[in-house]
């Protein structure tokens, strides 16, 4: 077989060299010619790998594996379907090639939340003495974690990993939600949300958000199949923030409620955890905490350990990060709310916000982000390449709202606007970095973001200002 792999990135890499390690001929062919790709390449050529700059298909191709960047439109992918050449990513590989007794997986996607709500499911799983690993879209490529003695594997996956992803069956699996995000890729909120179901259709164990449309709608055909007179569907679960029913965990006063994976779920309920185990606390947090905990006693797991794996989960930056309190005003790094869905979450966790927004909002709507939180924001920075489609927004849905607008891209941008925010910003108020964009536009990505961000405010606080 001749099998070409498409990208030098983290997955097309780690693709390349389990291939080589099989004994299969492989050809790469990467598009973008800079100092990481010709290191990447020379790298695989050592392995034995033949690396092509350009965006040809090789001839005699039986099989693409493609970076899940690559969209469906590009060149060499719509000629690998003229061809009846068959188009797999990292993921489906990985689950092909995957050994005799592997490790099962617990995978879950959504638009936002799926890094922290992994991570959450992974320290539940090694809470309860299981070798376990998060990985996919998390970082670690599941084509080598596959390889390694784990004993259950949490899995993050994105939209672009399921689109060429076609038989990967999970022993459970989670939607968390899906808001407008990546319709630049998809073309459409609609085949953006097929994809993303697709995480169900080989599942043992479907967990969806009952406080979400969408992850409701998908899992419905398989709730039908499980509960109908036929029977044989997966069995289905849901979480809530609100009291759980029979068949759902959710929340009861300060507790976090089992009444799905208990021995009667019509009268029985256990307790998982408390409000306060959940880090940092916020209700988007919670709904993390409860998908992980649903994924977790799918597998087992018992409740002890849930709330072990939440005490013992350390959150990653970027995320609803408190970065220091200047003046009677706090100062929130968000960087990682990359799109209107994940803004509104975090706008949604405090009462009164200047708001620094802007970036690449990838064809996402952001006026129903602004009229949901006009009446929190205090005042609004917009920085970016979008930032007059976000203007615009508050014009409409926050007339009253004081609004500053920073151009430019230099590395001076984030003290500009850090600066401004401060100005606006009384006793008691929240300035909250969350952008409901991404980062690309001016940043090397979200991290890089939210560093120039709490940088700016430390050196705000350094300065005397008030």
């Amino acid at each position: 077989m001749t099998i070409c792999v498409t990208g030098l990135g983290v997955s097309g890499a780690a693709a390349a060299r389990s291939l080589l390690q099989a004994g299969e001929r492989v050809v790469v062919v990467e598009t973008r010619d800079g100092e990481r790709q010709r290191a990447a390449a020379a790298e695989l050529a050592a392995l034995g790998a033949e690396v092509r700059f350009g965006g040809e298909l090789p001839a005699g191709t039986t099989l693409v594996v493609t970076s899940p960047g690559w969209r469906p439109d590009q060149p060499l992918l719509v000629e690998a379907a003229a061809r009846g050449v068959e188009v797999i990513g990292e993921v489906e590989l990985a689950w092909r090639r995957r050994p005799a007794g592997a490790a099962p997986w617990l995978a879950l996607t959504g638009t936002n939340g799926k890094t922290t709500a992994v991570r959450m499911l992974t320290t539940m799983l090694r809470a309860a003495g299981h070798a376990a690993a998060a990985v996919g879209n998390v970082g670690t490529p599941i084509i080598e974690a596959v390889a390694q003695p784990y004993d259950v594997l949490a899995v993050e996956l994105s939209s672009f990993q399921l689109h060429w992803s076609s038989t990967v069956a999970p022993s459970a699996a989670a939607v968390l939600n899906v808001a407008d995000d990546h319709l630049d890729w998809h073309g459409s909120m609609e085949e953006y949300a097929r994809v993303k179901g697709r995480i169900y259709q080989r599942a043992g164990v479907v967990v969806h958000n009952a406080d979400d449309a969408w992850s409701t709608r998908l899992a419905a055909p398989y709730a039908a199949a499980a509960d109908g007179p036929v029977g044989g569907g997966p069995r289905t679960a849901g979480f809530t923030l609100g009291v759980p029913g029979r068949g759902q965990i959710g929340v009861v006063e300060d507790l976090l409620v089992d009444r799905a994976f208990v021995e009667d779920p019509l009268h029985a309920a256990e307790e998982l955890a408390t409000l306060a185990d959940v880090r940092p606390f916020a209700p988007h947090n919670v709904a993390n905490a409860l998908a992980a905990a649903a994924l977790a006693r799918a597998h087992g797991v018992p409740a002890a350990a849930v709330r072990q794996g939440l005490l013992d989960y350390v959150p990653d930056p970027h995320r609803i990060a408190h970065v220091a309190r200047v003046g009677e005003v706090d100062y929130v790094d968000d960087s990682k709310a990359t799109n209107p869905h994940a803004a509104a979450a975090s706008l949604a966790s405090y009462p009164s916000i200047v708001w620094v927004a802007g970036g690449l909002l990838k064809g996402a709507d952001v006026g129903e982000l602004v009229r949901r939180a006009a009446g929190r924001l205090r005042g609004a920075v917009l920085l970016g390449a979008d930032r007059a489609r976000i203007r615009e927004a508050l014009a409409r849905h926050a007339a009253n709202v004081p609004v500053v607008e920073v151009e430019g891209q230099d590395t001076g941008v984030m003290d500009r606007v850090v600066t401004e925010a401060a100005r606006l910003a009384s006793p008691g108020d929240t300035v909250l970095l969350a952008p409901a964009g991404a980062s690309l536009d001016m940043f090397a990505d979200y991290g890089a973001r939210g560093e120039a961000f709490a940088r700016a405010v430390h050196r705000l606080a350094t300065s005397g200002v008030r």
